[in-house]
């Protein structure tokens, strides 16, 4: 994918690359697919911001795989570090006021995976590849490929235990701080009210945006 933005950011996202934008006022961007043979990979995720920050300077991060932070068990199993902690290493997407914890995760089978939720954070995963049982110990769920498990506010406060099914497993770990606001959106904009949609389209016809 090829990012390219209004404020000269430019950026192409190869294998195992990431993209990180704040959209925050003023900026018009756009991702265009430059895949080969048609085929691509990949997931696009969106973040909201607080009432008070959507109007914050646009930020852009072009992070190559090399940056990305990865461990591997003596078993194969492989974490990506793309945010937020995991065993005392960091991701390199930071600053971000959600204060957001994103893994990649390839678990093989039969593999245990662990982790230590913030308290209070929304949390979910995506299973992309396999199966996997997850949540508590005492209250396992599996969880199949395409299917997003969503973890209960008691859950997060505990250690998230995952267990890979006989296939293994590859999935997305998220979780962020929640923002508990309205949230109004129609096409590009995502606001608390319809109101504020109304003047974001306003605003950009009118070249005020």
């Amino acid at each position: 994918m090829e990012h390219k933005d209004n404020k000269g950011n430019k950026g192409l996202l190869g294998p195992g690359s990431i993209q990180w934008m704040t959209a925050g006022s003023g900026i018009v961007h756009s991702e265009m697919p430059k895949q080969e043979d048609g085929l691509m990979h990949g997931f696009q995720m969106w973040i909201n911001l607080p009432s008070h920050l959507k109007m914050m300077p646009p930020r852009y991060q072009d992070i190559e795989q090399k940056d990305i932070p990865t461990i591997v068990s003596e078993d194969g199993s492989k974490v990506r570090i793309m945010a937020g902690e995991y065993k005392n290493q960091t991701g390199p997407v930071k600053g971000i006021v959600t204060n957001p914890t994103y893994l990649d995760v390839t678990l093989s089978p039969g593999a245990s995976f662990t982790e230590q939720i913030p308290i209070g954070h929304t949390t979910f995963v995506y299973v992309y590849e396999g199966s996997g049982y997850f949540g508590p110990q005492d209250n396992q769920k599996q969880v199949s490929i395409t299917q997003l498990g969503i973890f209960s506010a008691e859950d997060s406060q505990t250690k998230v235990d995952i267990v890979a099914g006989t296939e293994g497993v590859k999935f997305l770990l998220a979780a962020a701080a929640p923002i508990n606001e309205p949230i109004a959106r129609y096409g590009p904009f995502v606001m608390n009210t319809q109101e504020e949609i109304d003047q974001a389209f306003d605003d950009y016809y009118n070249n005020r945006f």
